[in-house]
């Protein structure tokens, strides 16, 4: 296939990239390297740009015929969303209403958008499968949700097919050791977790030590970001096979606590990880846990990295490197 990759320099982005050349397919990126890295697009053709120019958008669909276009270009800190909502909107959702209408005008389909957990907001129960109701509690999560009705609506009106996956917790990094995460500020447990084990950090922060849980942690899915990209994968053979627009969890299935992180973690690395003890955080559920059967049964995906040892070893080599320990 060629599949133009939008946000090809991002953590997700840069490993999708790194699968699609590996099995074969012709990919082109585009990012404006706000947050990713030039470093971390691995082949294809690069060109920078942002979503919010369409003159690019004219220009690139003009001159490729793309068999599929993945979108990862979104704007991701929840904390951030609240205070500056207005980036948010702009970003992940108007900017993605230009790429709708760049496809639409140029005659090219098959979408595959990086949604997320949450667009469900609160738990009403766990495990959270795709008829859960959907109460976004934060600007982030409501752009996400506002993406995934557009792209319905486009289906309806012009036929735009599109696939949006749902993450829960996106984690790990690539097995070779050349990718991984590096988002700037970091907010994602297990690399926070790592950095302490490395010393890049001091300690690790455990908001909350008194929820409903065993050991009194928030527990949460991670799933391996290879399995992540290989679901994106299968996504795009399943529209190209005229499958139709659609939505999919994409987790474990498994919870694992902040406690049990931590204790991976040490295991792994054989060092001592300094934690800090907080209060909690308003709007941390204690459980949030995917149910992904239909991913699984529609698609075809079986995840092979869901052992929490696995996802803390690769994420472990690739902050070895970082931190060159």
């Amino acid at each position: 296939m060629n599949v133009l990759v939008i946000g090809g320099a991002g953590y997700i982005g840069s490993h999708m990239v790194k699968l699609l050349l590996e099995s074969g397919n012709s990919v082109t990126v585009l990012d404006n390297f706000s947050t990713g890295h030039r470093d971390a697009i691995l082949g294809g053709e690069v060109i920078e740009g942002d979503l919010g120019d369409q003159p690019i958008l004219d220009r690139i669909f003009s001159s490729h015929r793309f068999d599929g276009v993945i979108h990862f270009a979104s704007l991701i800190q929840v904390g951030e969303s609240v205070e500056k909502p207005d980036r948010y909107y702009r970003n992940n959702v108007a900017n993605t209403l230009n790429l709708l209408e760049a496809m639409h005008e140029h005659g090219a389909g098959n979408l595959i958008f990086s949604s997320s957990a949450a667009v469900f907001g609160e738990p009403e129960c766990v495990p959270i499968d795709e008829r859960h109701p959907k109460n976004p509690v934060n600007p982030y999560g409501t752009s996400k949700l506002m993406v995934e009705r557009m792209l319905a609506d486009f289906d309806h009106a012009y036929g735009l097919r599109s696939m949006s996956l749902r993450y829960f917790n996106a984690a790990g990094a690539d097995p070779d050791g050349l990718l991984g995460e590096r988002h700037d500020p970091e907010t994602h447990l297990i690399p926070l977790v790592l950095q302490a084990a490395s010393g890049r950090r001091r300690a690790v922060k455990v908001f909350g030590r008194d929820y409903d849980t065993p050991d009194g942690t928030c527990i949460r899915d991670y799933v391996h970001v290879v399995d992540l990209c290989e679901a994106h994968l299968l996504a795009l053979a399943y529209l190209g096979d005229g499958g139709q627009t659609d939505a999919f969890n994409l987790g474990n299935g498994n919870g694992f606590s902040v406690q049990e992180v931590i204790d991976t973690a040490q295991r792994v690395t054989g060092r001592a990880i300094g934690v800090e003890d907080a209060p909690r955080r308003p709007g941390d559920p204690a459980r949030l846990v995917a149910d992904a059967s239909r991913a699984r049964q529609e698609l075809g995906w079986a995840p092979r990295y869901t052992n929490l040892e696995r996802i803390v070893e690769d994420a472990w080599r690739w902050e070895s490197r970082q931190s060159r320990i």
